[in-house]
């Protein structure tokens, strides 16, 4: 039996929306799960090497991992797990104690076993408890924040490195996206980049190098194209092993790749606590997908946070960063519309790929950094405004005080980058304190709140609005329907 069935005889007519257990003709699948890859692998890339760690190998372990969750959620709930932003922080914490990549990826393992520990518990006994852990108002909220806090990468990291490309391929993105029809409109990011890598070549052969200002103030001509790397990687190749005897943090001699974990319980307890903050960041994409497919994914919550503990605990295990749900392909999925399975696969093996290829990676992450800001601009706007989908579909009163002052402060903290400081081991900031301070400070204040502003706040326990959805608490977990 076929994992998908052939969505509409392979036509994608106007507004169709193809489900997760359909797919479009093989050839434009290759084409949306090449669009995928595109928006994982900046910050694949990114977040390992602010990790101290390898890129080329979290690009092979990030395609494993999602064919593993895939097989592990039923191919019901489309995802892709790449690094995360979260676990940089706690990176950087173990390498001033003098910690190397070993003890990185042992301290992260940790943080694996608890997501799987969370996952069983939610499998079992219900997706329930997520929801009155975290109701429409938190879950809309977590959303948000984790979309609007990578506005900093654009704005800093991105967009300055060329803002009169960026803003080219900002409105050819959004052009595309609604001046495109059928299936070329699906994959306008993707030629959005292709587009802006071409302008970003002719610029340098028409107008030459650009100057870029250091952190320091110095400055130096560079062209926005520099294919340097790409001429001197291979074709085919593995990730080296790491030389951890001669590794020293902030080197450029590092040489980083495959290497055991060492576990130490010290660092072990700095990377502990990011897992609150990825239960609900996790829970936030599911409940993302849920909401743009119409389809309700309550029972397979525990499957998806288990399979990304899983496959946190593989990556890490073989040195590569831990892995969970990528807030990029969100924003993909939401300007496709197209949430077919097949082509997160696809992705998956495409990446695997790419991790064999020094050369192919290196070509990708040439990419110019003003084209990425164009397209991230949109991208990580648009993860950010289901958040606030999500609140108008379940209808949440933000005229009631128990929904307006906490989602207001934890909002703020996440997208402001907001941090607290305990002793000089370990930083609490961003999407984690945001998401912490949104879900305990809901809670506390529905405490302290009279009943009838308790009452008033109740609503819907459900993303999804969809006809034949499941809605009754009550039934118990192995008796809830599947959806279709």
């Amino acid at each position: 039996m076929a994992i998908w069935k052939l969505h509409n005889n392979g036509v994608l007519a106007p507004g169709d929306v193809v489900t997760p257990d359909e797919r479009l003709s093989w050839g434009k699948t290759i084409g949306l799960g090449a669009q995928h890859v595109v928006a994982m692998f900046g910050a694949t890339f990114v977040f390992p090497l602010l990790m101290g760690l390898n890129p080329q190998l979290a690009v092979m372990m990030s395609g494993i991992a999602t064919l593993i969750f895939l097989f592990l959620v039923h191919h019901r709930v489309p995802s892709y797990l790449g690094s995360s932003a979260s676990f940089v922080g706690v990176a950087t914490a173990i390498y001033a104690q003098g910690g190397k990549p070993d003890d990185v990826s042992g301290a992260m393992f940790w943080c694996g076993v608890g997501l799987v520990a969370v996952g069983l518990v939610i499998h079992y006994l219900g997706s329930g408890i997520i929801h009155k852990v975290l109701p429409p108002v938190v879950t809309g909220a977590v959303v948000m924040l984790i979309g609007f806090n990578l506005a900093p990468v654009v704005a800093q990291t991105y967009w300055p490195q060329d803002q009169w490309i960026a803003l080219i391929v900002m409105v050819i993105v959004i052009a595309l996206s609604v001046g495109l029809r059928g299936f070329a409109g699906r994959i306008a990011i993707f030629l959005s980049l292709i587009i802006g890598y071409v302008l970003s070549w002719l610029a340098d052969l028409v107008l030459g190098p650009m100057t870029r200002v250091a952190a320091d103030g110095s400055s130096t001509l560079v062209y926005r194209v520099d294919w340097t790397k790409v001429a001197q990687a291979d074709w085919i190749g593995l990730p080296p092993v790491t030389d951890l005897a001669n590794w020293q943090y902030g080197s450029a001699d590092n040489v980083v790749g495959f290497h055991l974990p060492h576990f130490s319980v010290g660092f072990a307890l700095i990377a502990i606590p990011v897992v609150i903050a990825l239960i609900a960041e996790n829970t936030g994409h599911v409940k993302a997908v849920a909401e743009m497919t119409g389809k309700n994914l309550d029972p397979y919550m525990g499957r998806a946070l288990g399979a990304d503990g899983l496959t946190s605990m593989l990556a890490t295990f073989v040195g590569a960063g831990p892995t969970t749900t990528y807030a990029e392909n969100i924003g993909v999925m939401a300007a496709t519309r197209v949430y077919s399975t097949a082509a997160y696969a696809v992705a998956s093996i495409v990446a695997i790929l790419f991790g064999f290829s020094p050369k192919f990676g290196a070509i990708i992450s040439a990419t110019p950094g003003g084209v990425l800001g164009g397209i991230t601009v949109v991208l990580y706007g648009m993860i950010g405004l289901l958040g606030a989908k999500i609140w108008k579909e379940n209808q949440v009163d933000f005229g009631n005080p128990i929904n307006l002052v906490p989602v207001a402060a934890g909002i703020i903290i996440g997208v402001g980058d907001v941090s607290l400081q305990f002793g000089d081991s370990f930083t609490l900031g961003g999407i984690a304190l945001g998401t912490i301070v949104t879900i305990a400070l809901y809670h506390v204040a529905r405490a302290l709140a009279p009943r009838d502003m308790v009452a008033a706040a109740e609503g819907a326990v459900l993303i999804v609005d969809a006809p034949g959805a499941y809605t009754d608490e009550a039934v118990e977990p192995a008796n809830r329907p599947e959806s279709d």
